[in-house]
């Protein structure tokens, strides 16, 4: 029976990372499901229509809804460090295929193996004997399959004979240009914040947990929240005033994002985050940073005093766009 919206499944019922595990998981008597596939990265507005087909037709068959995902997403796969930026990391796009009320988020692990699959083995190993997919919710350029062979038309020619319907994507669009994960991401580094959170239907955000670093924020007399960012690039780079929220409170703050040059050794970006009038260690919780204003871009600096001077002028800056903002 699908769940309905109001009812959230467990996070650990809800996700599955495997194909055996969603065989184990559902049992070898299984009705079937209504799924769809894709990257979902911002799970925003025109994915939620998407949703909400697979939803109503799983409650229509009485039968669990489930969203299939790679990881990593296969552009990133193939393109490497070139692939475009994340809108969002993978614990928080199944936290939000969570809150719209799917009952499975299906995780393939995209791979040589997955890679090579052939479109009819796909069909067969993946939607037939492990899904048991009985409606299958697509966009018409959805491509599948070693070199990309398997498309809408082959899904469309075989479903009847693999005991599956086929559905179409629906497509929303936002003063006449479809919403887009790639549309969302030039906006956001064109820092155009208000237009992104319409498209997304809530607000950009950084989520994560608070490490410890290096600890020379604190020694430069501006303690950091650190929030490691691991596989995620954020599409945004540089200096922001932001508001943090933090055990539901809303706090002000100034955060890099970025990969500190003046700093010798740092290869992978990290999230720190300097929060305005507050002074609690906060190591282990989470939190969400949302950029308001772009301050500046990541700089090298020719020292430690120089950099610590920039910081100062970023901190009375931000002070300065809450005040104005307040008003």
């Amino acid at each position: 029976m699908a769940a309905s919206v109001t009812e959230k499944p467990n996070v650990e019922k809800l996700f599955v990372r495997g194909l055996h595990n969603m065989q184990t998981l559902a049992g070898d008597n299984r009705p079937g499901c209504v799924a769809t596939i894709g990257s979902f990265d911002g799970v925003h507005r025109g994915h939620r229509v998407i949703l909400e087909q697979v939803k109503k037709r799983a409650s229509a068959m009485n039968l669990p809804s489930v969203v299939m995902i790679f990881e990593p997403q296969p552009n990133e796969y193939f393109s490497g460090e070139q692939a475009p930026a994340r809108l969002m990391l993978l614990r928080d796009k199944v936290m939000a295929l969570r809150d719209e009320g799917v009952d499975r988020v299906l995780c393939l692990s995209f791979n040589q193996r997955l890679r090579s699959m052939t479109e009819d083995v796909f069909i067969h190993e993946v939607l037939v004997s492990a899904l048991k997919v009985k409606h299958l919710v697509v966009g018409d350029d959805f491509r599948f399959g070693r070199d990309r062979k398997g498309d809408f038309a082959l899904l469309k020619s075989v479903s009847a004979d693999k005991g599956f319907a086929l559905e179409q994507t629906l497509t929303v669009e936002h003063n006449a240009e479809r919403i887009s994960s790639t549309r969302i991401r030039g906006l956001l580094q064109k820092q155009e914040f208000a237009l992104a959170e319409e498209l997304l239907g809530r607000p950009y955000s950084i989520h994560g947990k608070v490490v410890y670093g290096q600890q020379l924020g604190r020694t430069l007399g501006f303690p950091t929240a650190n929030v490691r960012l691991n596989r995620y690039r954020s599409p945004l780079s540089g200096v922001f005033a932001v508001e943090v929220i933090l055990d539901g409170q809303r706090l002000k703050g100034v955060a890099n994002i970025g990969i500190r040059p003046t700093i010798a050794g740092l290869i992978k970006p990290i999230l720190e985050v300097h929060l305005l009038d507050f002074d609690q260690m906060i190591y282990g919780k989470r939190i969400s940073v949302r950029p308001l204003k772009k301050l500046r871009e990541e700089k090298k600096f020719s020292s430690l005093d120089e950099l610590t001077k920039n910081i100062a002028r970023d901190v009375e800056e931000a002070k300065a766009f809450f005040i104005n903002d307040d008003k």
